[in-house]
Formats: C-alpha cells, sequence, structure tokens
C-alpha cells in the first residue's frame, strides 16, 4: 500500500481550527473599582505572532501578567495547547513552555550575558536542591548542556562575542536581545515580549523585527507582542489585536487592523 503524505501542517491545522493553540476567554480583571479588562477575547495559531496595541492602561501588560499567572482573573479561561494556565502556579509556567520579557528589564547587571541567559535555562532544569548541593554527575553534566544551550541561543540572536562581558556594560539595545535569549532558554513554545521595541532606536527596531521573525521561523514557537511601536508591530505581526480601555475593539491582519475605524479613532488619530 502506498503511503499517504499530508501537505506539511495539514494536520495540525485542522487541530488549530479545533481548538487554538491560545484561547483568550472571556478574561476580566479588576483592581478595586478599576476594570483593567472587560471580557477580552482572542485567539493565536501555532506559530503566529500576534501584536498587541493600546494606549498606556488599555490593559496589555495586564494581560500578559493573566498569562504569567502574576494575576488571576475574575472570570474567564486561559487555554494554552488545550490546557488551561489557571491550573498552574505562576512558578510552573516556564516547565509549561511559557517564556516572557518585561517592559522595564529584569537582568542581572553585575553578571555576564552568559551567565544571563543560562538562570533562564535553569527555569526548566531537572536538578533539585539536593542533587545541586551534593555537584552530583548528573547535575554537572545539566549544567554542560545548559551552558551549551545559552551559548548556542546567544549565537541565534547574534551575541556570541559578547557573551562574557558583563550587562551592565552594553548598550540598552543589546541588552535588549540578552532579555530575549533568556526568555528562549526555557524552550518555550509561547514567548510573551513586553515592548520589545521600547528605547530602540530606527535601525534597532528594523534589526530587532528581523529577529522576531527569525526566532518564530527557525524554532516555530508562537510569539506575543505587546507594542506601542506601530511600524514594528505592523511590521513583524501576522495578527493585531487592538486594545481599548480594557476590550478588544479590532482583530485581524495588520492591514484589517489599521484600516479599523475604532482603532483610527481611538490610536492613530482621526484624518480630518
Amino acid at each position: 500500500m502506498t503511503a499517504v503524505v499530508m501537505p506539511r501542517g495539514f494536520a495540525t491545522g485542522i487541530a488549530a481550527k479545533a481548538c487554538p493553540f491560545l484561547a483568550v476567554e472571556d478574561i476580566t480583571v479588576r483592581f478595586g473599582g478599576i476594570v483593567a479588562l472587560d471580557g477580552v477575547s482572542f485567539t493565536a495559531g501555532d506559530g503566529q505572532i500576534v501584536g498587541l496595541i493600546g494606549p498606556n492602561g488599555a490593559g496589555k501588560t495586564t494581560l500578559f501578567n493573566v498569562l504569567s499567572r502574576l494575576y488571576r482573573p475574575i472570570s474567564g479561561d486561559v487555554r494554552f495547547n488545550g490546557r488551561s494556565l489557571l491550573d498552574l502556579a505562576p512558578h510552573e509556567i516556564a516547565a509549561a513552555g511559557i517564556g516572557r520579557t518585561f517592559q522595564n528589564l529584569a537582568l542581572f547587571k553585575s553578571m555576564t550575558v552568559l551567565d544571563n541567559v543560562i538562570v533562564g535555562a535553569h527555569a526548566v532544569a531537572e536538578s533539585g536542591f539536593l542533587g545541586n548541593a551534593l555537584r552530583l554527575p548528573s547535575v554537572r553534566a545539566e549544567e554542560r548542556e545548559l551552558r551549551t544551550l545559552s551559548i548556542d541561543l546567544l549565537a541565534r540572536v547574534g551575541l556570541a562575542d559578547v557573551a562574557q562581558r558583563p550587562v551592565a556594560d552594553l548598550p540598552f539595545g543589546t541588552q535588549k536581545r540578552v532579555e530575549i535569549a533568556r526568555a528562549l532558554a526555557c524552550s518555550p513554545k509561547l514567548l510573551l515580549l513586553d515592548e520589545p521595541a521600547g528605547g530602540l532606536n530606527h535601525e534597532e527596531v528594523g534589526a530587532l523585527g528581523k529577529l522576531v521573525r527569525g526566532i518564530r521561523d527557525t524554532l516555530g514557537m508562537t510569539i506575543l507582542l505587546v507594542e506601542h511601536h506601530m511600524s514594528f508591530v505592523m511590521g513583524t505581526a501576522d495578527k493585531v489585536v487592538a486594545f481599548d480601555f480594557g476590550r478588544v475593539i479590532a482583530e485581524g491582519s495588520p492591514q484589517d487592523v489599521q484600516a479599523n475605524e475604532a482603532v483610527i479613532e481611538a490610536y492613530l488619530g482621526r484624518v480630518r
């Protein structure tokens, strides 16, 4: 019998329609009397780059904190790869396959670039406290593996030549790449990038867009990015979700969202 070879992505495409890789379902978050997220729903497909746009206070970073399990919504659910994220504790997020960068850099400035990335890899290390304390052979072997992984990731983001330099000595744009490499060190299936283009110049923004798409293409992960830099989002994302006052007002391709009347009024300004 002749084997039938399905086109690449055929089966996963069917599965994605039945169960999106990431499904944010009617999420509501309140801080006292302030509604930060009001019934937010959207989906992200496997291998898709989704940009979240909106002004300060629109709820984008709050949503990232829900996905990271730092905040618990008062209603709704988040389904990740068929499983509810709300069943997980915050310390289980990295092991579940989610990596994140932060709006304000959260690097260890006195440590080298390589050591910062190795710290990220330790989030999914298998050796426990006792094994590390006794420096068992299995722990030493794992340390070598994590170091090799971290060196490979630094090469992937173009930082191999600064691996041994302290993070504090590097320009801001380079530090942003270090944080991306560290987030990748836990081998995530979903990468959350919180304002990765913030503070970068035009040339750095262009290079970052190529890097983000390259990460998606070579590592095959889904990427959510929160960003105010509109040209970066529109040139990088496959899909854009627009927020206003904690609600989703538009969702679709970059072209569709750019042409959406509500988005033009809320974020781009009405042309008179």
